[in-house]
Protein backbone atom coordinates (compact mmCIF):
# COMPACT_ATOMS: atom_id res chain seq x y z
CA UNK A 1 0.00 0.00 0.00
CA UNK A 2 1.33 3.40 -0.70
CA UNK A 3 2.37 5.65 2.27
CA UNK A 4 -0.27 8.07 1.17
CA UNK A 5 -3.09 8.00 -1.14
CA UNK A 6 -3.27 9.89 -4.03
CA UNK A 7 -4.19 13.84 -2.71
CA UNK A 8 -7.53 14.44 -3.32
CA UNK A 9 -8.28 17.56 -5.74
CA UNK A 10 -8.97 19.61 -2.90
CA UNK A 11 -5.22 20.30 -2.08
CA UNK A 12 -4.72 21.34 -5.41
CA UNK A 13 -7.38 23.83 -5.86
CA UNK A 14 -6.14 27.32 -5.72
CA UNK A 15 -3.36 26.62 -3.34
CA UNK A 16 -0.81 26.31 -6.22
CA UNK A 17 -2.01 30.39 -6.70
CA UNK A 18 -0.14 31.58 -3.72
CA UNK A 19 2.96 33.14 -4.37
CA UNK A 20 6.31 31.29 -2.94
CA UNK A 21 7.26 33.64 -0.46
CA UNK A 22 3.77 33.38 1.33
CA UNK A 23 4.63 29.31 1.37
CA UNK A 24 7.62 29.34 3.15
CA UNK A 25 8.02 32.38 5.54
CA UNK A 26 8.86 31.70 9.44
CA UNK A 27 10.63 28.25 7.80
CA UNK A 28 14.13 29.04 6.96
CA UNK A 29 16.90 26.27 8.22
CA UNK A 30 17.72 27.13 12.37
CA UNK A 31 21.48 26.28 13.73
CA UNK A 32 20.27 26.43 17.82
CA UNK A 33 21.59 22.75 18.49
CA UNK A 34 18.17 22.21 19.46
CA UNK A 35 15.28 19.92 17.95
CA UNK A 36 13.26 22.25 15.47
CA UNK A 37 9.29 21.98 15.91
CA UNK A 38 7.51 24.24 13.91
CA UNK A 39 3.79 25.04 13.93
CA UNK A 40 1.36 26.41 11.79
CA UNK A 41 -1.78 27.34 13.50
CA UNK A 42 -4.88 28.31 11.33
CA UNK A 43 -6.21 31.86 13.50
CA UNK A 44 -4.25 34.81 12.69
CA UNK A 45 -6.42 36.65 15.42
CA UNK A 46 -4.57 34.17 18.11
CA UNK A 47 -1.37 35.60 16.75
CA UNK A 48 -0.61 37.81 19.95
CA UNK A 49 -1.63 34.56 22.64
CA UNK A 50 0.81 32.37 20.35
CA UNK A 51 3.74 34.57 20.11
CA UNK A 52 3.80 34.55 24.01
CA UNK A 53 3.12 30.73 23.99
CA UNK A 54 5.89 30.62 21.88
CA UNK A 55 7.94 33.37 23.74
CA UNK A 56 7.58 31.51 27.11
CA UNK A 57 8.08 27.94 25.49
CA UNK A 58 11.57 28.79 24.50
CA UNK A 59 12.24 30.48 27.85
CA UNK A 60 11.79 27.11 29.55
CA UNK A 61 12.65 24.38 27.39
CA UNK A 62 16.58 23.92 26.77
CA UNK A 63 15.94 21.15 24.04
CA UNK A 64 13.49 22.03 21.78
CA UNK A 65 13.08 25.39 19.84
CA UNK A 66 9.16 26.26 19.07
CA UNK A 67 8.63 28.29 16.25
CA UNK A 68 4.43 28.66 15.77
CA UNK A 69 3.48 30.58 12.73
CA UNK A 70 0.02 31.91 12.19
CA UNK A 71 -0.19 33.12 8.73
CA UNK A 72 -3.68 34.45 6.81
CA UNK A 73 -5.06 31.83 4.91
CA UNK A 74 -3.42 29.10 7.07
CA UNK A 75 -5.63 26.51 5.33
CA UNK A 76 -4.72 27.19 2.21
CA UNK A 77 -0.44 27.78 2.45
CA UNK A 78 -1.11 24.39 4.52
CA UNK A 79 -2.50 22.50 1.53
CA UNK A 80 -0.13 23.89 -0.85
CA UNK A 81 2.78 22.89 1.59
CA UNK A 82 0.73 18.84 1.89
CA UNK A 83 1.09 18.85 -2.07
CA UNK A 84 5.10 19.66 -2.10
CA UNK A 85 5.59 17.45 0.95
CA UNK A 86 6.65 20.22 2.99
CA UNK A 87 4.90 18.69 6.47
CA UNK A 88 5.14 20.97 9.60
CA UNK A 89 5.58 19.12 12.43
CA UNK A 90 2.14 20.47 14.14
CA UNK A 91 -0.44 22.15 12.44
CA UNK A 92 -3.47 23.76 14.34
CA UNK A 93 -6.83 23.40 12.75
CA UNK A 94 -10.62 23.59 13.17
CA UNK A 95 -12.39 20.67 13.48
CA UNK A 96 -14.44 20.80 10.34
CA UNK A 97 -14.28 19.20 6.66
CA UNK A 98 -11.00 19.99 5.86
CA UNK A 99 -9.63 17.91 8.74
CA UNK A 100 -11.84 14.79 7.32
CA UNK A 101 -9.40 15.39 3.97
CA UNK A 102 -6.30 15.77 5.91
CA UNK A 103 -7.56 12.03 7.54
CA UNK A 104 -8.07 10.79 4.08
CA UNK A 105 -5.28 11.54 2.66
CA UNK A 106 -2.58 9.84 5.44
CA UNK A 107 -1.28 13.29 6.12
CA UNK A 108 -1.93 12.79 9.95
CA UNK A 109 -0.19 10.63 12.83
CA UNK A 110 -1.88 8.64 15.00
CA UNK A 111 -1.39 10.10 18.31
CA UNK A 112 -3.46 7.90 20.44
CA UNK A 113 -0.69 6.97 22.54
CA UNK A 114 -0.59 10.72 23.55
CA UNK A 115 -1.34 10.34 27.33
CA UNK A 116 -2.97 14.62 27.22
CA UNK A 117 -6.33 12.39 25.33
CA UNK A 118 -7.32 11.63 29.12
CA UNK A 119 -7.73 15.03 30.17
CA UNK A 120 -9.89 15.73 27.20
CA UNK A 121 -13.65 16.55 27.60
CA UNK A 122 -15.16 13.00 25.79
CA UNK A 123 -17.88 15.23 24.05
CA UNK A 124 -14.89 16.82 22.28
CA UNK A 125 -13.38 13.91 21.24
CA UNK A 126 -16.84 12.22 19.80
CA UNK A 127 -17.21 14.99 17.84
CA UNK A 128 -13.64 14.98 15.99
CA UNK A 129 -14.23 11.12 15.09
CA UNK A 130 -17.91 11.89 13.74
CA UNK A 131 -15.88 14.05 11.50
CA UNK A 132 -14.27 10.93 9.72
CA UNK A 133 -15.73 10.14 6.26
CA UNK A 134 -15.33 6.71 6.97
CA UNK A 135 -13.94 4.94 10.68
CA UNK A 136 -10.59 5.35 10.46
CA UNK A 137 -8.40 3.39 13.15
CA UNK A 138 -6.83 5.63 15.54
CA UNK A 139 -6.78 9.31 16.56
CA UNK A 140 -5.75 12.13 14.94
CA UNK A 141 -6.41 15.16 16.53
CA UNK A 142 -6.08 16.66 19.88
CA UNK A 143 -8.78 18.86 20.56
CA UNK A 144 -7.63 22.45 22.29
CA UNK A 145 -10.09 24.84 22.61
CA UNK A 146 -13.91 25.05 21.30
CA UNK A 147 -16.66 27.65 20.42
CA UNK A 148 -20.55 27.67 21.37
CA UNK A 149 -23.35 29.12 19.11
CA UNK A 150 -27.05 30.05 20.22
CA UNK A 151 -28.57 33.27 21.43
CA UNK A 152 -26.42 36.02 22.72
CA UNK A 153 -28.85 38.56 25.12
CA UNK A 154 -28.52 41.85 26.39
CA UNK A 155 -28.22 40.43 29.92
CA UNK A 156 -29.32 44.09 31.42
CA UNK A 157 -32.26 44.39 29.23
CA UNK A 158 -33.58 41.22 30.25
CA UNK A 159 -33.23 42.16 33.83
CA UNK A 160 -34.81 45.56 33.32
CA UNK A 161 -37.89 44.02 31.26
CA UNK A 162 -38.41 40.51 33.46
CA UNK A 163 -37.81 38.17 30.52
CA UNK A 164 -37.26 35.13 31.19
CA UNK A 165 -34.75 32.48 29.06
CA UNK A 166 -36.79 30.62 26.67
CA UNK A 167 -36.26 26.59 26.83
CA UNK A 168 -38.89 25.90 24.16
CA UNK A 169 -39.63 26.71 20.63
CA UNK A 170 -43.52 27.75 21.98
CA UNK A 171 -41.00 29.77 24.21
CA UNK A 172 -38.80 31.69 22.36
CA UNK A 173 -41.69 32.58 19.63
CA UNK A 174 -43.52 34.39 23.01
CA UNK A 175 -40.51 36.01 24.31
CA UNK A 176 -39.94 37.34 20.55
CA UNK A 177 -43.78 38.96 20.50
CA UNK A 178 -43.48 40.02 24.18
CA UNK A 179 -40.40 42.17 23.38
CA UNK A 180 -42.08 43.14 19.78
CA UNK A 181 -45.13 44.50 22.38
CA UNK A 182 -42.54 46.39 23.96
CA UNK A 183 -41.37 48.37 21.36
CA UNK A 184 -37.77 46.91 21.46
CA UNK A 185 -36.55 44.72 18.44
CA UNK A 186 -35.93 41.14 18.98
CA UNK A 187 -33.26 40.31 16.95
CA UNK A 188 -30.40 41.34 14.33
CA UNK A 189 -29.18 39.28 12.46
CA UNK A 190 -26.82 41.17 9.46
CA UNK A 191 -27.45 38.27 7.02
CA UNK A 192 -25.88 40.41 4.23
CA UNK A 193 -22.50 38.76 4.88
CA UNK A 194 -23.63 35.13 3.89
CA UNK A 195 -21.54 33.38 6.39
CA UNK A 196 -23.93 34.71 9.15
CA UNK A 197 -26.96 32.72 7.94
CA UNK A 198 -24.83 29.80 9.24
CA UNK A 199 -24.74 30.64 12.70
CA UNK A 200 -28.79 30.12 13.61
CA UNK A 201 -28.83 27.21 10.89
CA UNK A 202 -26.51 25.67 12.80
CA UNK A 203 -27.75 26.16 15.96
CA UNK A 204 -31.40 25.05 15.19
CA UNK A 205 -29.89 22.06 13.04
CA UNK A 206 -28.27 20.72 16.21
CA UNK A 207 -31.94 20.18 17.82
CA UNK A 208 -34.03 19.48 14.69
CA UNK A 209 -32.14 17.22 12.72
CA UNK A 210 -29.78 14.08 13.64
CA UNK A 211 -26.09 14.79 14.33
CA UNK A 212 -24.60 12.26 11.84
CA UNK A 213 -27.57 13.18 8.98
CA UNK A 214 -24.44 14.00 6.28
CA UNK A 215 -23.64 10.23 7.08
CA UNK A 216 -26.84 8.87 7.00
CA UNK A 217 -27.34 10.73 3.61
CA UNK A 218 -23.91 9.42 2.32
CA UNK A 219 -25.22 6.12 3.25
CA UNK A 220 -28.45 6.61 1.34
CA UNK A 221 -30.38 6.33 4.15
CA UNK A 222 -32.33 9.07 4.06
CA UNK A 223 -31.87 12.92 2.72
CA UNK A 224 -32.05 16.65 3.61
CA UNK A 225 -35.15 17.03 1.93
CA UNK A 226 -36.75 14.82 4.77
CA UNK A 227 -34.79 15.76 7.27
CA UNK A 228 -33.93 20.21 7.00
CA UNK A 229 -37.53 21.26 6.54
CA UNK A 230 -38.52 22.10 10.06
CA UNK A 231 -35.12 23.90 9.87
CA UNK A 232 -35.69 26.23 6.80
CA UNK A 233 -38.96 26.62 8.39
CA UNK A 234 -38.15 27.59 11.61
CA UNK A 235 -35.31 30.08 9.94
CA UNK A 236 -38.39 31.87 8.05
CA UNK A 237 -40.07 32.05 11.26
CA UNK A 238 -37.07 33.94 13.19
CA UNK A 239 -36.75 36.08 10.01
CA UNK A 240 -39.95 38.10 11.16
CA UNK A 241 -37.90 39.22 14.48
CA UNK A 242 -35.00 40.85 13.09
CA UNK A 243 -34.44 44.66 11.75
CA UNK A 244 -36.16 45.27 8.52
CA UNK A 245 -34.03 44.37 5.19
CA UNK A 246 -31.76 42.21 7.40
CA UNK A 247 -29.37 41.81 3.91
CA UNK A 248 -28.67 44.99 3.96
CA UNK A 249 -26.46 45.12 6.78
CA UNK A 250 -23.50 43.04 7.86
CA UNK A 251 -21.87 41.22 10.50
CA UNK A 252 -20.43 44.32 11.72
CA UNK A 253 -23.30 46.09 11.32
CA UNK A 254 -25.33 43.91 13.45
CA UNK A 255 -22.26 43.46 16.25
CA UNK A 256 -22.37 47.40 16.26
CA UNK A 257 -26.24 47.01 16.95
CA UNK A 258 -26.50 44.99 19.14
CA UNK A 259 -23.71 46.60 21.38
CA UNK A 260 -25.74 49.78 21.15
CA UNK A 261 -28.73 47.98 22.51
CA UNK A 262 -30.95 47.85 19.04
CA UNK A 263 -31.93 44.43 19.75
CA UNK A 264 -32.55 42.09 23.10
CA UNK A 265 -30.91 39.10 20.93
CA UNK A 266 -28.17 38.03 18.31
CA UNK A 267 -28.31 34.77 17.04
CA UNK A 268 -24.52 33.87 16.60
CA UNK A 269 -21.52 32.03 18.52
CA UNK A 270 -19.68 33.38 21.24
CA UNK A 271 -16.62 33.91 18.90
CA UNK A 272 -18.67 37.53 18.21
CA UNK A 273 -18.53 38.79 21.42
CA UNK A 274 -15.15 40.54 21.20
CA UNK A 275 -16.28 41.99 18.37
CA UNK A 276 -19.30 43.45 19.90
CA UNK A 277 -17.75 44.51 23.21
CA UNK A 278 -15.01 47.10 20.76
CA UNK A 279 -18.23 48.75 20.12
CA UNK A 280 -19.43 48.69 23.73
CA UNK A 281 -16.94 47.54 26.21
CA UNK A 282 -19.14 47.62 29.07
CA UNK A 283 -22.06 45.22 27.58
CA UNK A 284 -23.18 42.80 30.00
CA UNK A 285 -23.81 40.04 27.37
CA UNK A 286 -24.82 35.99 28.28
CA UNK A 287 -26.43 33.44 25.90
CA UNK A 288 -28.56 30.70 26.06
CA UNK A 289 -29.23 27.66 23.80
CA UNK A 290 -30.81 27.62 20.95
CA UNK A 291 -34.02 25.90 22.08
CA UNK A 292 -35.15 24.71 18.78
CA UNK A 293 -37.23 21.67 19.91
CA UNK A 294 -40.67 21.17 21.12
CA UNK A 295 -39.75 19.83 24.50
CA UNK A 296 -36.67 21.37 26.64
CA UNK A 297 -34.88 18.17 27.03
CA UNK A 298 -34.33 17.90 23.31
CA UNK A 299 -32.59 20.69 23.46
CA UNK A 300 -28.35 20.79 22.79
CA UNK A 301 -25.20 22.77 23.08
CA UNK A 302 -23.92 23.99 19.31
CA UNK A 303 -20.26 23.77 20.19
CA UNK A 304 -17.74 22.37 17.67
CA UNK A 305 -13.94 22.06 18.04
CA UNK A 306 -12.58 25.56 16.74
CA UNK A 307 -9.00 24.55 17.30
CA UNK A 308 -7.02 21.37 17.77
CA UNK A 309 -3.85 20.23 17.20
CA UNK A 310 -2.43 17.32 14.67
CA UNK A 311 0.89 16.06 14.42
CA UNK A 312 1.72 14.94 11.13
CA UNK A 313 2.80 11.81 9.79
CA UNK A 314 6.07 12.76 8.80
CA UNK A 315 6.93 14.24 11.82
CA UNK A 316 10.46 13.32 12.45
CA UNK A 317 9.87 14.12 16.41
CA UNK A 318 7.26 12.88 17.69
CA UNK A 319 8.27 12.40 21.46
CA UNK A 320 9.49 16.55 21.36
CA UNK A 321 5.75 17.17 19.45
CA UNK A 322 4.23 15.34 22.35
CA UNK A 323 6.46 17.46 24.74
CA UNK A 324 4.90 20.92 23.12
CA UNK A 325 1.34 19.27 22.86
CA UNK A 326 1.91 18.80 27.13
CA UNK A 327 2.76 22.63 27.26
CA UNK A 328 -0.23 23.94 25.19
CA UNK A 329 -2.35 22.01 27.10
CA UNK A 330 -0.74 22.81 30.53
CA UNK A 331 -3.75 24.78 32.93
CA UNK A 332 -2.51 28.40 32.94
CA UNK A 333 -1.66 28.23 29.26
CA UNK A 334 -5.13 27.04 28.60
CA UNK A 335 -6.99 29.74 30.37
CA UNK A 336 -4.47 32.04 28.81
CA UNK A 337 -6.09 31.34 25.12
CA UNK A 338 -9.28 31.61 26.88
CA UNK A 339 -8.59 34.54 28.31
CA UNK A 340 -7.79 36.51 25.23
CA UNK A 341 -10.07 34.45 22.60
CA UNK A 342 -13.16 33.69 25.53
CA UNK A 343 -13.21 29.81 23.91
CA UNK A 344 -14.66 27.33 25.65
CA UNK A 345 -11.91 24.62 26.73
CA UNK A 346 -11.57 21.13 25.34
CA UNK A 347 -9.51 20.08 28.31
CA UNK A 348 -11.78 19.17 31.81
CA UNK A 349 -10.86 20.67 34.70
CA UNK A 350 -11.92 23.60 36.66
CA UNK A 351 -11.16 26.97 34.10
CA UNK A 352 -12.73 30.60 34.25
CA UNK A 353 -15.03 31.24 31.42
CA UNK A 354 -15.62 34.19 29.82
CA UNK A 355 -19.28 35.19 31.50
CA UNK A 356 -20.79 35.70 28.03
CA UNK A 357 -20.93 31.80 28.36
CA UNK A 358 -22.73 31.36 32.01
CA UNK A 359 -26.06 30.05 30.15
CA UNK A 360 -24.22 27.57 28.17
CA UNK A 361 -21.81 26.26 31.20
CA UNK A 362 -24.22 23.32 32.51
CA UNK A 363 -24.12 21.90 29.05
CA UNK A 364 -20.10 21.78 28.53
CA UNK A 365 -19.82 20.30 31.92
CA UNK A 366 -22.23 17.52 31.19
CA UNK A 367 -20.96 17.29 27.57
CA UNK A 368 -24.28 17.84 26.26
CA UNK A 369 -22.83 18.79 22.70
CA UNK A 370 -23.40 18.41 19.06
CA UNK A 371 -21.09 19.65 16.35
CA UNK A 372 -22.08 22.31 13.34
CA UNK A 373 -23.52 21.11 10.91
CA UNK A 374 -21.51 23.04 8.39
CA UNK A 375 -18.38 21.43 9.31
CA UNK A 376 -19.45 18.35 6.77
CA UNK A 377 -20.86 20.58 4.17
CA UNK A 378 -18.57 21.04 0.81
CA UNK A 379 -16.98 24.67 0.41
CA UNK A 380 -18.00 24.48 -2.89
CA UNK A 381 -21.87 24.18 -2.24
CA UNK A 382 -21.82 27.24 -0.76
CA UNK A 383 -24.29 26.54 1.60
CA UNK A 384 -24.10 30.15 3.62
CA UNK A 385 -25.33 31.66 0.14
CA UNK A 386 -27.98 29.08 -0.22
CA UNK A 387 -29.45 29.79 2.92
CA UNK A 388 -29.49 33.07 2.50
CA UNK A 389 -31.28 32.40 -0.92
CA UNK A 390 -33.84 30.57 0.80
CA UNK A 391 -34.62 33.77 3.59
CA UNK A 392 -34.77 35.80 0.19
CA UNK A 393 -36.66 34.06 -1.89
CA UNK A 394 -38.83 32.20 1.21
CA UNK A 395 -39.00 28.85 -0.99
CA UNK A 396 -38.79 26.14 1.36
CA UNK A 397 -39.17 23.28 -1.16
CA UNK A 398 -36.85 25.12 -4.06
CA UNK A 399 -34.02 24.95 -1.45
CA UNK A 400 -34.41 21.36 -0.58
CA UNK A 401 -33.91 20.39 -3.52
CA UNK A 402 -31.14 21.77 -4.47
CA UNK A 403 -29.45 21.25 -1.61
CA UNK A 404 -29.48 17.42 -2.25
CA UNK A 405 -29.02 17.78 -5.66
CA UNK A 406 -25.40 19.77 -4.76
CA UNK A 407 -24.83 17.54 -2.15
CA UNK A 408 -25.09 14.11 -4.91
CA UNK A 409 -22.58 16.60 -6.82
CA UNK A 410 -19.93 17.84 -4.73
CA UNK A 411 -20.09 14.86 -2.50
CA UNK A 412 -19.67 12.01 -5.16
CA UNK A 413 -15.85 10.98 -4.25
CA UNK A 414 -16.58 10.72 -0.36
CA UNK A 415 -20.45 9.18 -1.00
CA UNK A 416 -18.24 6.51 -3.35
CA UNK A 417 -15.83 5.95 -0.71
CA UNK A 418 -18.68 5.19 1.73
CA UNK A 419 -20.67 3.30 -0.61
CA UNK A 420 -16.83 0.86 -0.84
CA UNK A 421 -16.72 0.73 2.87
CA UNK A 422 -20.17 -0.29 3.74
CA UNK A 423 -19.26 -2.93 1.02
CA UNK A 424 -16.79 -4.48 2.42
CA UNK A 425 -17.58 -3.93 6.01
CA UNK A 426 -21.39 -5.08 6.17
Amino acid sequence: MKKRRKMLSFLLAGAMLLPTAALFAGCGEKDTGKIEIELVQYKPEAVDVFEQLEEKFNSTHDDIHLTIDSPNDATTILKTRFVREDYPDIIGIGGDINYSYFIDSNILADVSDYAGLGDINPGYMDILEALEFVPTEGTFGVPYVANAAGVLYNREMFKEHGWEIPTTWDELIKLCEQIQSEGILPFYFGFKDTWTCLAPWNALAVDLAPADVCQQVNRGETTFSEQYRPIAEKMLELLKYGEEGPFAYGYNDACTAFANGESAMYTIGSYAVPQIQSANPDMDIDSFVMPGSDSADGNTLNSGVDLQFCVTADCPNKEAAYQVLDFLLEDENVQMYLDNQRAVPCKSGSFNLAANLDGMKDYIAQGNMTDYQDHYYPSEMAVDAQIQTLLIKQDVDAFLSKFDTDWARYNRDIIRMVEEYEAQNH
